[in-house]
This record gives C-alpha cells, sequence and structure tokens, in this order.
C-alpha cells in the first residue's frame, strides 16, 4: 500500500509545484519587472538629456536615484505588515497602481527639487512590493522547491535591464512626441504598465493554495499540509509563538540583522551598477575616444544582464537541487568584490564591459538564493516583519549606494574610489554569511539550525 502511494503522492508534489510555477510565478515576475524598470528610469534619462534639462551634478543625481529607497523604508515594515493582515492579492495590487500614478508625474518634472520629492514619493508607493512578493511566493511553496521559484522571480531583474535598456533607448529616441524630450516620453511609456498590471492583479493573484480554483482537491490538500507542517516546524508549535511574540523575535534576531548587512553588500552593487553604469557608458566616449548613439548605449548597458540571467537560471537550479551551501552565496559575493576594482584597469570600452558583467552575473547568482534563508526559519508575522526588515537594510543600500557613488564622483573627479566602496561590501557580505555558517551544526549550509529557541533563531 505505501509503495503504491508514494508515487502518487510525488506526482501530486510536481503538479502543484508545476502550476504554482505556471499560473503565479511568471505573474508575480512580471510585476517585479516592471517594478525594476520603473525604479532604474532615472539611470537612463540622466545621460540622454535630463541630466543637462535639470541642471544635475553627479552628486544630485546620485541623491534623487538613492532618497527613492528613503521613502520605500519609511514604509517598508508597515506595508508587508499590512500584506500579511489584508492579503497579497489587493496589497500588492494597490502598490502596483499608486506606484504608476507617480511614476507617470515625471513626465513634467521640471526642477531637481521636484526630482526629489517624486522619487521619494515613489519609494513611498512602492514600499514593500518587494519583500511582499518573496512571502507571498514563499506563503506558496515548501522550502525544497523555493530556490528554484524565487530563482524563477528573479529572472525579471536583469531581464528588465536587457529588454528595459533597448525599450528606454527606443523611447528616448523618440524626442518630440507629443511636445516631449525624449526622457520624458520614456517615463510617460514605462509608467502606464504599471497601472495596468495593478488591475489585473485584482483577478489573477490568489492569496492562499485553498482559495486556488486552478489546482485540484489533491494538490490543494498537499500544499495545505506541507506549507503547516513546515510553519509548525519553524514555531515550535506552541502557543506562545503568537503573532506579537514572533514579530519581536524577528526584529531582535541577531540572525534576522546579520542577513541584513549580508543584503546591504549585494544591493550596495546591485544599484551601484544599476544607477551609474549607463553613465560609466557615456563616459567612454570621452574616456576612450569612441562616439555611441543613443541605442548603441542602450544595448552595451543590456550586455552585462544577458548572461547574469542565464547564470541565475543554473545557478539557483543547482542551489535547489543540492540544497542552499554557503558558498552558493559566499561564492558570487567574492567573485563580485574581486571583480568590480578590476573593472576600472581595463584598456577598452569592452574589456570593461566583460569585467563588469562577470561582476553582474555574481550579484544576481547570489540574491535569490540568498532569499531562501529566511523563509527556512521566519514564519507567520515574524516572516513578514523579518523579510520586510532584511529588504529595508537593502533599501538603506540602495540609497547609500546612489547618494555616495555620486558624491564621491564629484569629490574624486572618477568612479575608482566608488567601484572600491562596492567590491568591500560585497567582499564583507561574504565574511558575514560564512560568519553564521560556522555557527551552525553542519558548516556547509547556511540553513541549519542555530541555538535551540522556537521561531526566530539567533
Amino acid at each position: 500500500m505505501g509503495a503504491a502511494e508514494a508515487p502518487t503522492a510525488g506526482a501530486v508534489e510536481r503538479s502543484a509545484i508545476r502550476k504554482v510555477s505556471i499560473r503565479l510565478v511568471p505573474f508575480v515576475a512580471l510585476m517585479f519587472f516592471v517594478n525594476y524598470l520603473d525604479r532604474t528610469a532615472i539611470s537612463f534619462a540622466e545621460p540622454n538629456g535630463m541630466g543637462d534639462d535639470l541642471a544635475l551634478t553627479a552628486a544630485q543625481f546620485g541623491f534623487a536615484s538613492g532618497i527613492f529607497f528613503l521613502g520605500y523604508i519609511v514604509l517598508e515594515v508597515p506595508s508587508n505588515m499590512a500584506l500579511h493582515r489584508f492579503g497579497a492579492r489587493r496589497w500588492l495590487a494597490r502598490i502596483m497602481i499608486s506606484w504608476g500614478v507617480v511614476s507617470l508625474l515625471f513626465t513634467w518634472v521640471q526642477s531637481s527639487e521636484q526630482l526629489y520629492v517624486l522619487r521619494f514619493m515613489l519609494g513611498v508607493a512602492e514600499a514593500g512590493f518587494f519583500p511582499g512578493a518573496i512571502l507571498f511566493l514563499s506563503q506558496w511553496v515548501p522550502s525544497q522547491h523555493r530556490a528554484k521559484i524565487l530563482g524563477l522571480f528573479y529572472l525579471a531583474q536583469p531581464l528588465a535591464t536587457v529588454i528595459g535598456a533597448p525599450l528606454a533607448g527606443w523611447l528616448i529616441s523618440h524626442h518630440g512626441l507629443f511636445g516631449l524630450e525624449g526622457w520624458r516620453v520614456m517615463f510617460l511609456f514605462v509608467s502606464l504598465p504599471a497601472i495596468l498590471l495593478g488591475i489585473a492583479a485584482l483577478f489573477v493573484l490568489v492569496d492562499r493554495p485553498e482559495d486556488a480554483k486552478w489546482l485540484d482537491r489533491d494538490e490543494k490538500n498537499w500544499l495545505t499540509r506541507a506549507l503547516a507542517a513546515e510553519n509548525a516546524g519553524k514555531t515550535g508549535n506552541t502557543s506562545r509563538h503568537h503573532a506579537k511574540g514572533d514579530l519581536r523575535r524577528a526584529l531582535t534576531s541577531s540572525r534576522v540583522w546579520v542577513l541584513s548587512l549580508v543584503y546591504f553588500g549585494f544591493v550596495y552593487g546591485l544599484y551601484a551598477l544599476a544607477f551609474f553604469l549607463p553613465t560609466i557608458i557615456d563616459g567612454f566616449q570621452e574616456q576612450f575616444g569612441t562616439e555611441f548613439s543613443v541605442m548603441d548605449k542602450a544595448w552595451i548597458t543590456a550586455i552585462p544582464y544577458l548572461p547574469a540571467a542565464v547564470v541565475l537560471f543554473f545557478w539557483t537550479r543547482h542551489a535547489n537541487r543540492v540544497g542552499t551551501r554557503t558558498w552558493h552565496i559566499a561564492g558570487p559575493a567574492v567573485v563580485g568584490g574581486i571583480s568590480v576594482p578590476l573593472a576600472l584597469w581595463t584598456g577598452s570600452p569592452a574589456a570593461t564591459v566583460a569585467v563588469i558583467t562577470i561582476t553582474a552575473c555574481a550579484i544576481f547568482a547570489a540574491l535569490p538564493v540568498f532569499w531562501t534563508v529566511p523563509s527556512r526559519f521566519l514564519t507567520g508575522a515574524a516572516a513578514a516583519a523579518g523579510i520586510a526588515l532584511i529588504n529595508t537594510m537593502g533599501n538603506v543600500a540602495g540609497f547609500a549606494s546612489g547618494y555616495v557613488t555620486g558624491w564621491l564622483r564629484d569629490l574624486t573627479g572618477s568612479y575608482v574610489v566608488p567601484l572600491y566602496l562596492v567590491g568591500f561590501f560585497m567582499l564583507l557580505s561574504a565574511v558575514l554569511i560564512t560568519g553564521i555558517a560556522t555557527r551552525t551544526k553542519d558548516p556547509r549550509t547556511v540553513t541549519a539550525p542555530v541555538g535551540d529557541t522556537p521561531g526566530v533563531r539567533s
């Protein structure tokens, strides 16, 4: 009897995960695609007219890039707690519609001060989207499938640049459309999809497996039991671990705070590249005596992100197959930390882009695997708060990378010091994640339990 039932249970598991992968992940990934494109659109606008039209210095551009994250930080944890209370379907839809409306207003910005205000408001509108999407997907798939699912979701981020950079270049080339400068045309057309997707989210997303009409009874039962068993293991299955207790443990857990610092290093590198790579490429014309059109620069900007998407895909599948190990996160951090400074000493645009491609591959290989770790020991309100806290530190890094990179560029006259700082933070992430692993019973993996406190282990 048992032998006959095992293949059936396995078939139900495979069918359930396949349906989640098809029905939910592509749509949430598309939301993330538009989200990342909207928040980084400023990087394409600055070297293609906006910087001159608004008379921005590198420091002012960096501040405008980074102040988005301050707005995000203000409401991140409350937003994720609201998602936990009201459900992902309504809350993620609300986020998308509001950020689309704010993003649309960039079309008519007239000064650096207005730019600062709109970037801050964009962060407020988007607050909670990314950790909310991570939390939502984590509530649909058990831990053994999470690296694969989050890897598919995370593909949207590098692909946003692979597709978005040429798209932005094409839109910018339509200078004069509706009487607008090219960079304003770009803001107009990259904002509308967020509003449309937000409306669609109300009809596409489902909060819980038991409410999904596209799952059959066996699939619903398997997902519900698997997730309930996993959550019971995290909380120790004791009544004292209520929402407030889990919330307090998440916000005071040393492991959550160390993971927050690990994430800080990766995001610092991610946004230093995202916001300043188009400007660095624009500088090739003076540095190497080359000439590039708007579309040339757009395609060059996209180059590092296509290999990064491929590496991300295979790296996360390997982590899903063998289990998340320390080197799945620390290894890319070391590679990225070393490769960033090397980009400063190349002698041609091609060599510089090649080295930056290695850095991008390292960052995107580590990020989705990293996000499988918090959900291994956080659940319920603790998961909402802990994941939001970790992502808040990422937003601090987003602000710091934009502002500090621009400020150091103005101060030193080059990107040498800013990129060395990127390398330092990525190497620090490698050290910290390795430090977590050395505290576990099994030093090979960052997901082995630490200590014996139920719920959040610190």
